[in-house]
């Protein structure tokens, strides 16, 4: 798999497999699969990724490690 991010266009792209795209569905707002002409996934757009993707991780991350410190506090 290989990890693609476009910072100017806030596009992360996940590429699954190599191959051609036989078709495109958008699974949810922002997010799109493509597929080979078996219908497997070969790659995820996943768009404003800044927001979608990246601020929801890191906020995630934040809350994790902060439970982590009361943990050791304790």
């Amino acid at each position: 798999m290989k990890v693609r991010y476009d910072p100017k266009a806030d596009i992360l792209y996940l590429l699954i497999r190599e191959g051609p795209v036989a078709d495109t569905d958008e699974v949810d707002d922002d997010v799109w699969f493509e597929y080979d002409e078996n219908g497997n996934v070969v790659g995820i757009e996943i768009w404003n990724a800044g927001e979608n993707v990246i601020r929801k991780s890191l906020l995630e991350i934040e809350r994790y490690t902060k439970g982590l410190e009361e943990e050791i506090k304790t």
